[in-house]
């Protein structure tokens, strides 16, 4: 089984995730024994924001770090899991705010779109937008 970054490339849809991650650094440690949970923006999620703000964010790596593990949380959270929850405290050290609804679940209002997409070291849970921190 593939690590986390190995399924993330693997996919195929998280092309600019697996940029922001190697640029600021990150590949090993989600290449790493973890395990780690990460809510995972696709590609079409960065390219709702803002333009400027990607190319911005590789020329600002303690920002782009920031955002990053802010989209990851420590341990393996399943889907089921996550359910149960309310919030969860990120790596980047600010929790999220889980939201369950008939609707679906949301991660700081981004939706979860995919579940439990398994990696060696962790859990890959798809979502649709960026999240951001509170600077």
């Amino acid at each position: 089984m593939a690590n986390i970054v190995e399924t993330a490339i693997a996919a195929g849809s998280f092309k600019t995730l697996v940029t922001a991650v190697k640029a600021a650094g990150l590949v090993e440690t989600l290449s790493g024994k973890g395990p780690y949970t990460v809510f995972a923006p696709t590609d079409d999620a960065f390219a709702k924001l803002p333009a400027g703000t990607i190319e911005g964010l590789l020329k600002d790596i303690p920002k782009l770090k920031s955002i990053l593990t802010y989209h990851v949380v420590a341990g393996k959270v399943t889907a089921a899991e996550v359910m149960k929850l309310e919030k969860a405290k990120t790596v980047q050290g600010q929790s999220v705010k889980i939201k369950v609804s008939d609707a679906g679940v949301t991660v700081d209002g981004a939706k979860v779109v995919k579940t439990d997409v398994l990696a060696e070291n962790g859990v890959i849970h798809v979502i649709d937008r960026v999240i951001l921190p509170a600077s």
